[in-house]
Formats: structure tokens, sequence, C-alpha cells
């Protein structure tokens, strides 16, 4: 082996860290708050983003969530983001790469851990149902530091937010869509309090807001929850197997999940919580030919529980990844089963400094991994392999500044991952209340622990494979501007450059062995705007993005590589667009969507590409309400055009089509 276990000439690291709470406290500059009671509980431990400024970061509102409530991920990103989606067709495998880089540089983060198939290293996004969900925000460029591995071009975070409203929820939902495709959700939300003697309901405050722990030591409980499953069934019966001259590919995909959220907080600042979502995703394509049919079974079972107070996290979890795949005889399935046990201890620290009234936050923590594995790829047996990260993430914040220093160090079975400190500022220009301009620009370098398959495959993996490592550079600027109550401008700019080495690669040379070959270096440039305009019936808005990529193989490392230097990897498109507008009287509403890319290259030395294409859809949607029963139904017509867009495989996706949904709260 390449590598030991066993990192003695690092363990002042690991000291060091350990000591940092204890090292700040001591510093005479800074002095430490009085003690105070602590009101509310805040939810720290699942966003990074506090601790990521300078870098690029991007919320997706709950309003545009609720219009794809019955579509996947990768729909809502490709239509909201400018990352650029590698499909398989409807229904089948769709992944997503940031800047220029592949779908196994993107961590995604659920409730603040990284659900990224160990196997394969990355997330199909076509079995993420945005149902399953509150919160999505997406963070561009690498952040390593305070997320960990994967995170080269960008994270996906998505989370869970209790609601603590009192009473009892329901909500139900169905979606009938061209092609004999079906969806249905359903779910209850529920929250209630259990006070002692003497205690009133109304101490808990409004919303999320707990007072202080200054009852005399007595314990007043709220419980929040939500259950929620879905079942879709997308049959994909186009009528025809070929569209304009392409293979139009038949498919039958079922997919069913159940998402359980439980939240209990009491008044002395102190929040527990259970969340479980499982999903189950069955695809078959060209279920009609009994030869060269194939079946994908994945099933996903995640299970976090946290606890929480204002200063410190702790988190226990278990995830298990299983994936059955067979081709023709369904019967003799190859099977793949990865379980992840995990445990997260945080600790944050907050001091006044004595200049400007700035403040520093220092958040510690440490994770511990266990992975088993068994895959019959691998030969049958057991697989197992520890991860350990620590890391530290400050920020200070001093007027007009926000300033980030961020370190972190992994520890993994046979492999030595580089050290991936981190830094960022954000400066306000210009802080008005109807103008500000924002400048940002970060620093960091990031790594990408090799997946199981490409070590344990057998003959084909490498067990000697060094992490990648890489090195972001980013700037931007975010303006805003609101000259009255009525109308709201923001404009976003950003440009980087990353540098990613030792890039795995599974060479052709040598019978597709996977090996450290490539230096990739993405560069690029996106802009995107926002304006909205408020009245008493009326509203409108729109947001227009545009995303420029280059990114390109580097270093040549055989003689048939030098044809490749400079030339734009497979299916990165050099120019991607995307356009979301609408207007709304009263409550009805009307969104146009749009998103147009540039052709993508299907070899390495570009002689053949994938044409470019253009994406419309409309929705239209209106509420009403009968008694205490709410309900919304809305029209979508997806490719109004009809445009002809090739998947991976050089195959059509499906053309026009049309769905009615129909969701009703009580």
């Amino acid at each position: 082996m390449r590598h030991r276990n066993v990192y003695p000439h690092r363990q002042w690291l690991v000291v060091a860290l350990s000591l940092l709470p204890y090292l700040a406290v001591a510093q005479p500059a800074i002095v430490p708050t009085p003690p105070r009671a602590l009101p509310v509980v805040t939810v720290r431990g699942t966003t990074p983003e506090r601790f990521l400024p300078g870098q690029k970061l991007q919320q997706i509102d709950s309003a545009t969530l609720v219009q794809f409530r019955f579509q996947t991920l990768a729909d809502a990103l490709a239509m909201t983001t400018p990352v650029a989606l590698k499909s398989y067709g409807e229904g089948q495998l769709a992944t997503v790469s940031f800047r220029g880089t592949s779908a196994n540089h993107t961590a995604v983060l659920w409730n603040g851990v990284n659900i990224n198939q160990p196997m394969t290293g990355q997330s199909d996004f076509s079995t993420l149902p945005v149902a399953g969900f509150d919160r999505l925000s997406v963070q561009f460029g690498a952040s390593a530091s305070a997320v960990g591995s994967d995170a080269v071009g960008g994270s996906v975070l998505l989370g869970s937010i209790p609601d603590w409203r009192g009473g009892l929820r329901g909500t139900a939902g169905v979606r009938v869509a061209s092609f004999q495709n079906y969806q249905t959700q359903g779910g209850v939300s529920y929250a209630l309090s259990r006070l002692k003697p003497g205690a009133k309901n109304s101490d808990f405050g409004q919303a999320n807001l707990l007072p202080s722990a200054s009852a005399g030591g007595m314990k007043q409980w709220q419980i929040a929850g939500n259950t929620a499953i879905y079942h879709n069934q997308l049959n994909n019966r186009y009528g025809s197997t070929q569209r304009r001259g392409y293979f139009l590919e038949s498919s039958e995909t079922r997919q069913r999940g159940l998402i359980q959220n439980l939240y209990a907080r009491n008044q002395r600042g102190q929040q527990f919580s259970l969340t479980t979502w499982l999903n189950d995703n069955d695809l078959v394509i060209s279920p009609g030919d009994l030869t060269s049919r194939e079946r994908t079974r994945t099933q996903a079972a995640r299970l976090l529980a946290t606890y929480e107070t204002d200063r410190q996290t702790l988190k226990i979890g278990w995830l298990r990844d299983v994936l059955d795949y067979a081709r023709g005889d369904f019967d003799a399935s190859s099977h793949s089963r990865t379980d992840q046990f995990l445990a997260r201890a945080e600790r944050e620290f907050d001091w006044i400094l004595n200049a400007r009234n700035a403040r520093l936050t220092l958040r510690t923590g440490g994770q511990w991994a266990h992975y088993r594995t068994q895959v019959d790829g691998y030969g049958g047996q057991l697989i197992t392999e520890n991860r350990q990260d620590v890391y530290a993430l400050t920020r200070l914040s001093a007027g007009r500044w926000a300033v980030s220093a961020n370190l972190r160090q992994a520890f993994v079975t046979r492999f030595s991952p580089p050290i991936t400190p981190s830094v960022g500022a954000e400066f306000r220009a210009v802080d008005q209340a109807r103008v500000s301009l924002v400048a940002r620009g970060s620093a960091g370098r990031s790594y990408r622990v090799p997946t199981l398959n490409e070590r344990y495959w057998r003959q084909l993996g490498n067990p000697d494979l060094r992490p990648e490592n890489g090195l972001n550079l980013e700037a931007g600027l975010l303006a805003r501007f609101q000259p009255n109550n009525r109308l709201l401008l923001t404009v976003d700019l950003a440009t980087y450059r990353n540098r990613v080495d030792d890039w795995s690669y599974w060479n052709p040379d040598f019978g597709y062995r996977v090996e450290n070959l490539q230096l990739v270096v993405a560069r690029g440039f996106e802009w995107s705007g926002t304006a909205t305009y408020t009245t008493s019936r009326w509203q409108t808005g729109g947001r227009l993005g545009y995303a420029l990529t280059r990114s390109s193989q580097e270093r040549a490392y055989s003689s048939y590589a030098n044809d490749l230097i400079g030339k734009q990897l497979v299916y990165v498109p050099i120019h991607s667009g995307t356009v979301n507008c609408f207007v709304q009287y009263k409550k009805v509403r009307l969104t146009v969507q749009a998103l147009a890319v540039s052709r993508r290259y299907v070899t390495f030395d570009n002689s053949q590409f994938l044409p470019g294409y253009r994406l419309v859809n409309i929705l239209l949607e209106s509420p009403c309400r009968v008694g205490a029963v709410r309900a919304t139904v809305q029209g979508q017509i997806s490719n109004v055009t009809d445009a002809l867009v090739l998947n991976v495989k050089r195959n059509a996706l499906p053309g026009r089509s049309f769905s009615i949904n129909l969701s009703v709260s009580f």
C-alpha cells in the first residue's frame, strides 16, 4: 500500500485544533462577553454558509420550491442555476456539475451530512424529489474547508426546517402528466407544547422564538414534526420509438419514499431532532425487450439524530445505500450495499473585540465515519474504511467587513488527504437603505477522496490512487438597488479560476484502469440579475442568468493526450443561460421558465458534440379556498417549442408535454 493508516507527522495538527478554543480564550486582546440568557435555539450545525463569506451563494426561495414540488432536484437546479445538467432521460440518471468540474466534484449535504453515494462518489438528482426537503441553497466554488470531500466545484445544501406553529395540518397532492406519468404526495405536520404547572403556552413567544431560561429551572417543552410520503410512476409511454430521426428510448421508473422529521425544544435552549429519509427508485430501460432491457434499483435509508444548544452540536447518523443492477434476466442481478455510521461534535465560541465592537466567531469540530461495503464488482469481500475530519472555522465581523479563515484536515484509511485551508472576505463598499454594493473574494484548497469503485473495482480499480486536490480563486460583486418600496433590483457578478490536480481518469491506454493523470483548469464568468415590482394587487419580477465556462485539460500524460490540451471537457457547455419571470394578480400567478445551453462535446478531442438547445416551460397556478381547506391548481406546459434535446446516449428526450397538479392543504 502507498499510505499507512497512521499519521505520526500530523499529530501536531490534531492537538493544535483541539487546543484552539482554549488558546483563543487566553488572548489578552479579546474580552469574553458577560454571561447572559440565551433566548433562542439557533440552528448552526447544518449551515456552513456563515463561514464562507467571499463565495457565491444562491438561495432558492420557497415560492420556487413550491412550483417544483412534483419534480426532482435536477429539474429545479437546471431551471434556476448555472450548473450543467447531464441526464440520461426522463426518470433516469441525472447528475450536475459546477463550473466545469464533474459530477464527482459536487457535494450534496442533507442537514449537514454528505449523502453522495460512496461507491460512485456522486448523487443521482433524479432520485431526490423537491418534496424531500424544505430549504435549498447552492454554494459555488470549492468549500472543502467547511464541507469536506467532494466540494471541489460546488455544494448543494438541503435542509429540513421545523414549524413550531401549534395545531395539526395536512397536505395532499396529485400530478397527472403526458406519457401516462402520475405522481402523488401526502403529508401531515404537527406541533404541541408540554408545559409544567404555572406555565403558559404564550411563554414560548411567536413562531421560532424562545424566551430566556429564567423560569426558575422550569422545563417547558415544544414538540413539532412532519411526516410525508410520495409515490411517482413514470411510465413514459411515448407512442413512438423515434423523434426527428433519433431513437427515443422507452423506460419505466417507480419512485417512492418517506420523510419523517421530529423536533423537540425546551426553554433552556436545548433542541433535539430525529430526521429520517427513505427512498426507493426502480428504473427499467427498454422494458419491452427481454434481451437488452436493464434494471437499476437504488435504495437509500438516512437516519440522523441531533442534539443542539446555542453553542454546541452533537450528531449521530446511519446511512445505507443499496444498488441492484441486472440486464436481460432480472433474476441474476448484481448487488451492492454500503453502510455509513457517523458521529460529529462541534463547539462554537463568540468574542466581542475591543476595537469597533467587532465580533469573532470560532467553530471547532470533528467527525468520525465508518464505512462497510460489500459489492459484487469488488469480489464480494467486505471492505471497511474509517474517515476522520478535524476542522476550525472562523468568522470576523467588523463594521463593513466580514472575513473568514478556515482549516480542515481529513484522515482516511490508507490515504493522506491534503490539509485544506481557505480565506474569504466581503466588504460593503456602499451600505445605504436604498443602495448597497458588496465586493467579495476568496481563495481555498479542496480535495476529493477517490470513490470506492475507483479503488476496489476488480482489475480496473487502483488502491494506490492519490486524493485529488485543487485551488480555487474567486472574486465578485453584489449590488442592490431599491429606488422605492415597489421596485427592487439586484445584480450578481462572479469570476473564478479552479485548478484541480491528480484528477482521476479511467485511462483507455491501459484497459481503463483508474489513474491520477489529469490536470484540469476551469475558469469562467457568471452574471445574474433580478427585478421585482409590487403593487397592492399586482406583482411581477424575473431573474436572468448567464454563465461562461471554459474547462480544459492542461497536462499531457501520453502522446495521445497532446491533442487534448486546451480542449473543452466533455458534457460541459461553454455558454448557458436561464430566464425565470412571472406576473401575479392577487394570487393567480403565471410563470415562464427558459433554459439555453450551447453545444456539449462528447469526445475529448472535441470532434463530436451534442447540439445546443433551448427549453421553455409555462406554468399557471391559482389558489382557492373552501372553509379550512385550501387548494392550488397548477397547469404546466413543458418544452413549449417542442425543441429537440439529445441526452448523454445521443438519444432524443421527449418533446412537448402537459401536466396538471392539484395540491390541497387543511
